[in-house]
């Protein structure tokens, strides 16, 4: 990873628009997908890297979009 966490996790939440709560959950359910055999969007060695840096890396990156959470204002 060439960027550092944080950077990583506040590009993450701009590009989601999500906070980090959601992120979180956002990032573990993509990571459990990358576990079962999902492949990943980036140019990544699965077995070299955490799978939830991998899924925290594409939702930075946009390759994963996040559905289901709605604001109740």
């Amino acid at each position: 990873m060439d960027m550092r966490l944080e950077q990583l996790t506040a590009k993450a939440l701009e590009t989601a628009n999500i906070d980090r709560y959601q992120l979180a959950i956002a990032v573990a359910k993509r990571s459990e997908e990358l576990l079962n055999g999902a492949t990943t969007k980036l140019n990544v060695d699965v077995k070299k890297a955490k799978t939830a840096d991998i899924a925290l890396m594409e939702i930075a990156e946009g390759h994963i979009t996040i559905k289901g959470f709605v604001d109740k204002d």
